[in-house]
């Protein structure tokens, strides 16, 4: 575009000024424009990317957040009840709001009720297990005892981010789920490999190895619900459960520690490591049914302690 004219050389001083002047003007309305037309395009491609880095997001969210979906089978207590033989009450799985269902304890029948609230990360657990294991197993292979094991998740801070106590206590609900009738010997296997605290725990892989060596059924099937934690939601609100309470059928008002053994209704605060303290405190909580019906492989006569 030309904005002189060959007749410019005749023009005088100031109107050649004033011509360079609007000259200049006309540049700048240009000039705003096209700045203008650009800072809308720009604009526009902003939003448009923004909206689709949204929507990208939001795709990612919904497919990462699955229902609430319903507890393990055989566990609507918040526990598993094992019977002689290790064979488990076999329960209904609760739905995502609902109330568990304790067990009904029959104190009239004279059968001995243990119940024991355990974190598998937990080293005093172990303790437990490993002085009292053998025993409690003899109980219930001889009959007349059934013990209820609660996992729950209180030292996930203990491991390093890798949560090992909520993917432990969901591998022991997808056994219990899926073979039930096989998860005193995978609760076993998991003290007996328990890993130290502050370390990152067993990865997922050697769960499932131990699920495989407590011989399970449906293997496939319980790797997978290792794998994608499918009961992880259920593992949080029992572990709440237990922390607030109450404690069905016992004395306790709520769990403060594990482990938490309970037994005929009364919590045992004896000592961990002594099994002729906890032998004293069965017979003490049993009665004599207790003792007319107990093993008959020999044990040590302790003084009851209160």
């Amino acid at each position: 575009m030309s904005y002189g004219t060959s007749g410019d050389s005749r023009l005088t001083k100031n109107e050649r000024r004033e011509a360079a002047r609007e000259k200049a003007r006309i540049l700048r309305e240009e000039q705003k424009k096209k700045d203008r037309r650009t800072k809308v395009l720009l604009q526009g491609g902003i939003i448009v990317a923004s909206l689709a880095i949204i929507a990208v997001v939001a795709l990612v969210i919904m497919n990462s957040i699955k229902p609430v979906g319903p507890g393990p089978l055989n566990m609507a207590s918040d526990g598993i009840q094992l019977n002689q033989g290790f064979v488990a009450t076999e329960t209904d799985a609760l739905g995502p709001n609902d109330d568990p269902v304790p067990n009904e304890r029959d104190s009239d029948a004279g059968v001995l009720d243990i119940q024991m609230y355990v974190d598998y990360l937990c080293p005093i657990c172990n303790q437990f297990e490993q002085t009292n294991g053998d025993y409690i197993t003899s109980l219930l292979e001889n009959g007349g005892t059934t013990v209820e094991i609660h996992p729950i998740a209180i030292l996930d801070r203990l491991s390093q981010g890798s949560k090992y106590s909520t993917r432990a206590t969901n591998a022991a609900a997808c056994v219990a789920n899926y073979s039930p009738n096989e998860y005193y010997d995978f609760h076993n296997l998991l003290f007996a490999n328990q890993p130290a605290e502050n370390s990152t725990g067993l990865s997922d892989d050697q769960i499932i190895d131990l699920t495989s060596q407590a011989k399970v059924e449906k293997a496939d099937t319980i790797a997978k619900c290792v794998r994608d934690q499918e009961f992880k939601a259920w593992v949080g609100n029992s572990t709440a459960r237990a922390l607030n309470g109450p404690i069905p059928n016992s004395n306790v008002d709520k769990v403060t520690g594990t482990p938490t053994i309970i037994v005929n209704g009364l919590k045992y605060d004896g000592p961990i490591d002594d099994l002729a303290s906890f032998q004293a405190f069965i017979i003490q909580a049993a009665g004599e049914t207790f003792n007319e019906n107990s093993t008959s492989t020999p044990t040590p006569t302790p003084t009851p302690v209160p």
